[in-house]
């Protein structure tokens, strides 16, 4: 009788074994099977969003700055701090001598401003280099802001902005950085000087789209300065 019982129970326990084991293997290995999923389906969507853009007279982003901005856009929206399906979109890795301004309805894929914009006159020629967040420094600043109030002044009506990342930006508003209207920002004043005209900081656009655009981005839509020097802290969340 005994020898009839033993082999049971070695089976029994040899299965119980073999069930742990793979119960163990299984839990392992799962979470990094599903980030690497993750990890396709941020950068899926992030593509079918850029190929979703669309606009019969203008020229679209480059992928690298969209990408960057769209995955900020979602995380500050998740956060609360913006309201508006709007993306304002600024590439200072490109010349200031071009169009590098996007104005986007991120719902509909419409490119609704594609503009000139100047940046600080410390912050370059040309092109925009360095960058400061410091009172007077004339530099214009990176990263995610919240567009804020309109108001009156010396620019005429101009847009404040209130920057969202501490040490990057976030002094703007005391600053005095805001979008207004300028006319050193025009195709005129790079055929006479060869380059557009800088500001005291603030991401200043043509006089005949100013108020267009700033009617549209006003009160909480999301606004970002892009540069591949550095990498945003809202860049890294992931699309839902």
């Amino acid at each position: 009788m005994i020898y009839t019982i033993i082999p049971t129970i070695l089976f029994v326990l040899a299965s119980f074994t073999i069930n742990r084991a793979s119960f163990s293997e299984t839990k392992t290995t799962k979470p990094v099977l599903y980030s690497k999923v993750v990890e396709t389906n941020v950068e899926a969507k992030i593509e079918s969003a850029y190929n979703n853009l669309h606009s019969s007279k203008f020229a679209l982003p480059k992928l690298e700055s969209f990408a960057v901005a769209l995955k900020g856009y979602y995380s500050l929206k998740e956060k609360g701090l913006i309201k508006k399906e709007i993306l304002t979109l600024i590439d200072f890795s490109l010349s200031s001598n071009t169009k590098r301004l996007w104005v986007i309805n991120v719902i509909t894929g419409d490119v609704l401003f594609n503009s000139l914009v100047a940046h600080g006159r410390n912050t370059g020629e040309e092109f925009a280099s360095n960058f400061s967040n410091a009172n007077e420094s004339y530099k214009s600043s990176l990263g995610f802001y919240s567009t804020g109030e309109i108001y009156n002044g010396k620019h005429g009506m101009s847009l404040r902005l209130d920057g969202l990342e501490k040490g990057v930006n976030d002094n703007a508003r005391a600053r005095g950085v805001v979008m207004h209207a300028a006319d050193y920002v025009s195709e005129s004043f790079i055929k006479n000087n060869h380059r557009l005209g800088r500001s005291q900081g603030c991401p200043a656009v043509p006089v005949e789209l100013s108020k267009d655009i700033i009617n549209v981005i006003k009160d909480k839509s999301c606004f970002f300065i892009y540069h591949p020097s550095r990498d945003s802290k809202f860049g890294i969340k992931s699309i839902s």
